[in-house]
C-alpha cells in the first residue's frame, strides 16, 4: 500500500530496491526515521516480526497516533478545515498555540503538509489540494498500524531499546547537507553518533543515504551500494539523484 502523506525524502521511488535487500529471517523490524512510511507500508505484515515506526518529528507521530486510535474524530477535525490561504496560515499560526487537543494538533498538522508546496509545511501551495479527501486513506491506515508500536525517540535511544541479534533497522537520516529541510533538528555531528551507534548493534541495518565522500567514510566496512533516481530536494537534478544502501550484513 502507499503512504496516506508526502514527504520530503521521502522513499516511494526507492522502496523496491529497499524492501529486497531486507533478510526474511528477522523478529523484529524498526523504522527509525520513519517519515511517510514508505517503506513501513510497503512490507508486508507478519504475526512473527515485531514492528515499530519511529520519528522525531512529534507533530508527525502524533498524525499517526490520531489516526491509529481516533481516526474518525480526526476525519471531522479536518472536514472542519476547508482549502485556503487563510486557513493554511492560521493553521502555521496555531502550531504555537498551547491548549489544542491532539486530535485538533493532528487535523493542523496533517493540513499543513498536504496543502504546502513540497509538503514543507511553511508556503501555501496555489494549486488545489483536496485536503479533507485525505480520510479515505485513514481505515488501510489505521488497519496497517494496528500492531505497529509508533514511538518518538532519539535515534541512538531507540536504537539502544530495540536492539536484539534478530532485529533489522531501517535508517533513512536527514542526507548529508539537507538537514535544513527537516523541522527535528539533526546536526552535521549527528551523522557520526548514528554511525557509532549502528557499529556497535546486535542486529542488523539497512541504511539509505546520499552518494558522498563523508557516508563512505563513516561506513566504510559495510557493503555499499549504488542506486540512482530523482532528487526530489532540488530541481537542479534532472539525470538523476545519487544514493546509496548501506548494510552490515550478506544477503
Amino acid at each position: 500500500m502507499n503512504s496516506f502523506i508526502g514527504w520530503i525524502g521521502g522513499k516511494r521511488a526507492l522502496r523496491n530496491e529497499i524492501l529486497q535487500r531486507m533478510p526474511a529471517d528477522i523478529g523484529r523490524y524498526i523504522e527509525v526515521f520513519g517519515g511517510a512510511g514508505w517503506v513501513l507500508f510497503g512490507r508486508e505484515p507478519s504475526s512473527k516480526v515485531m514492528e515499530v515506526f519511529n520519528d522525531y518529528d512529534a507533530e508527525l507521530v502524533n498524525i499517526y497516533r490520531c489516526i491509529k486510535y481516533h481516526p474518525d474524530a480526526l476525519q471531522h477535525e479536518l472536514d472542519m478545515l476547508p482549502d485556503a490561504r487563510e486557513v493554511f496560515f492560521d493553521c502555521l499560526a496555531q502550531e504555537q498555540v498551547r491548549g489544542l487537543t491532539d486530535i485538533q494538533r493532528a487535523a493542523r498538522s496533517l493540513y499543513l503538509i498536504k496543502a504546502s508546496f513540497g509538503t514543507d509545511r511553511h508556503t501555501f501551495a496555489t494549486a488545489p489540494k483536496g485536503v479533507c479527501n485525505i480520510s479515505a486513506s485513514f481505515p488501510a491506515v489505521q488497519e496497517r498500524l494496528r500492531r505497529v508500536i509508533i514511538e518518538n525517540l532519539d535515534f541512538e535511544h531507540l536504537i539502544k531499546t530495540y536492539d536484539r541479534e534478530n532485529a533489522l533497522f531501517y535508517c533513512d537520516p536527514p542526507y548529508f547537507e539537507t538537514e535544513k529541510y527537516y523541522r527535528a533538528r539533526f546536526q552535521e555531528s549527528d551523522h557520526k553518533r548514528l554511525a557509532d551507534v549502528l557499529h556497535s548493534i546486535k542486529g542488523r541495518f539497512l541504511l539509505s543515504y546520499n552518494d558522498c565522500p563523508q557516508v563512505r567514510e563513516l561506513y566504510a566496512d559495510c557493503i555499499i551500494e549504488p542506486v540512482s533516481r530523482r532528487n526530489t530536494l532540488s530541481a537542479q537534478s534532472v539525470d538523476g539523484y545519487k544514493e546509496v544502501l548501506v548494510r552490515n550484513y550478506e544477503l
